[in-house]
């Protein structure tokens, strides 16, 4: 049951869904309080306005629906792509990069609106209450939290919509039944959890899928694309520059067309438990696959090799909460600091599920020809030197080995 302490007014993360709709309600009866709704806009992939209707037929007087795709893009999704983050190996962290920037718009508009409380509709099974609420404290550490999930007893999908229905909150017609699945939506992925996922030995119907096509009906014929970085970041798709948020759109839009960024995987929530997930992650599927091509020629050797020892430590920090931490801003210098140089422009073939790097130059290329030759020339390579070498890194094994014969001798 819920904590009745005493709120003024609550800024609340509403989608204009079901859930959200009833936990705005439920707010106002159970606190008695003003409730502030905040809708973000991070390229969803749907129109967000009705959210605004819903709140006002609600009672809701400041309602804030804001267009924060470029700032999702350049603020959160391209510096975790400098680490090129992959959580357990496979995960691109769609839902995860996406929390931080909604925590920090809650508590600006509560700042703003002068709110002493704060709300989301994640669960209490998930990873986004962690999210959502690390993001919170870190930014004001003196702000109250409503997390309804953790307090009502709506505990089932029927008990929902019988209070929706008494309360005068409309429900879609296919939320009358259990949902199929549940989904979360931003301009970097899509993601599909629960219901008919659940067991991770069925297969994903194709039903599922809604940003990209089966491989196996993509066109025959491959797409090709150049993308051009500065600093790291990409600025520009064959030649033509694009906002970070115009960018990606683009990169879905190719990616989707030839099947490509489709991933189902068990993770390891932070919370403990293991959850099955079917995303579609077509831009940033591309975007990763071109940035590790234009760092194989840019990165010194020991520069690369520290950035993939420090990215699974980056991707843990992102997925389970820590945007705000100073170990993750910390990993972020670092990681940064090696970017000046990855300048350049990437061709890749897109081509039925696949991401293929057919070439790759920059004006800051660490790659010389000379020295990688089989012809006569050879740079400043002296073969001769190679013996020392060698003879100096066997030192230690050799020594082993000795010392392995005498004790058997």
């Amino acid at each position: 049951m819920a904590d009745t302490q005493k709120i003024n007014k609550v800024v609340l993360a509403y989608s204009g869904g079901l859930d959200t709709s009833v936990i705005l309600k439920w707010l106002q009866e159970t606190y008695n309080c003003e409730v502030i709704t905040f809708t973000a806009d991070l390229g969803q992939g749907e129109d967000i306005e009705p959210a605004r209707a819903k709140a006002e037929l609600l009672g809701i007087k400041q309602i804030y629906i804001e267009d924060l795709r470029e700032e999702f893009v350049r603020d959160y999704v391209f510096p975790m792509f400098r680490a090129n983050a992959l959580y357990e190996g496979l995960y691109l962290l769609g839902t995860s990069i996406a929390r931080p920037l909604i925590a920090k718009r809650q508590i600006e508009i509560a700042r703003e609106v002068g709110a002493d409380a704060v709300s989301h509709g994640a669960t209490g099974k998930g990873n986004d209450q962690v999210r959502f609420e690390l993001g919170y404290y870190a930014l004001n550490p003196d702000i109250k939290v409503i997390a309804p999930w953790r307090e009502w007893d709506l505990a089932s999908r029927t008990k929902l919509i019988a209070y929706a229905e008494a309360n005068q909150i409309p429900v879609p017609k296919d939320k009358r039944g259990e949902a199929p699945f549940s989904v979360d939506a931003n301009l970097l992925h899509i993601s599909a959890e629960g219901k008919v996922l659940e067991d991770p030995w069925v297969g994903p119907e194709e039903y599922i899928f809604s940003r990209t096509v089966s491989p196996e009906d993509a066109p025959d014929t491959p797409t090709e694309i150049e993308v051009t970085f500065h600093n790291g970041d990409p600025v520009a798709i064959d030649g033509k520059a694009l906002s970070p948020a115009d960018l990606l759109t683009e990169l879905n839009r190719l990616g989707g067309m030839n099947g490509i960024g489709r991933l189902d995987l068990v993770e390891n929530r932070f919370v403990g438990m293991k959850s099955r997930g079917v995303y579609e992650t077509p831009g940033g599927t591309i975007l990763l696959e071109a940035r590790r091509a234009i760092e194989s020629i840019t990165l010194d050797r020991g520069a690369a090799h520290l950035k993939d020892e420090l990215m699974p430590r980056y991707a843990e920090l992102v997925y389970n909460g820590f945007w705000f931490s100073p170990e993750r801003e910390m990993l972020q210098a670092a990681i940064d600091a090696s970017q000046p140089v990855v300048n350049g422009t990437v061709r890749l073939k897109l081509y039925k599920g696949n991401v293929i790097v057919t070439g790759r130059q920059s004006p800051n290329s660490l790659y010389s020809e000379d020295l990688v030759t089989f012809e006569e020339g050879q740079g400043d390579y002296d073969h001769n030197d190679a013996h020392g070498f060698i003879r100096l890194q066997a030192l230690r094994l050799r020594v082993r080995e000795m010392a392995r014969r005498k004790t058997n001798s």
